[in-house]
């Protein structure tokens, strides 16, 4: 689980900032704003961020698999779930995005006007509460 003061910082990609419109995948039609925050591997396993294939029952657990996030000027707060995984079935998450809205990071990215190469810090300041920065 992670700790007061443990963090990683990412590097943003026109994937990350556009997920609604530019995928890979033709699994859905496009949709305007939607956004998420890559995990990299060996920061889920070091901090314990699972998808729901790590949490008890597959329910959503605090500090496992959900979040509380606030953007550090405070103009965004809401939850984080961290989901996905590199192989099937693995329980390590590859990427945080809104709980029930994949719009939120898209959100908040066009509020600091993120940008591929823009960098961003992901912190813990509590086990279950999260602030995200923009690195300049």
């Amino acid at each position: 689980m992670a700790k007061p003061g443990d963090y990683y910082v990412i590097t943003l990609k026109k994937t990350h900032i556009e997920w609604g419109t530019h995928r890979y995948t033709g699994s859905r039609g496009d949709v305007l704003g939607e956004g998420y925050l890559p995990i990299p591997i060996n920061i889920a396993k070091q901090f314990g961020i699972v998808n729901s294939n790590g949490t008890t029952s597959g329910l959503d657990e605090l500090g496992k698999n959900i979040f509380r996030f606030k953007s550090a000027d405070g103009a965004f707060s809401g939850f984080l779930k961290a989901q996905g995984c590199i192989t099937a079935g693995d329980k390590y998450a590859k990427q945080f995005a809104g709980d029930n809205d994949l719009k939120v990071l898209g959100s908040w990215y066009s509020h600091i006007g993120a940008r591929e190469g823009t960098k961003i810090k992901v912190e813990w300041i509590s086990p279950t509460d999260i602030v995200l920065s923009v690195l300049t």
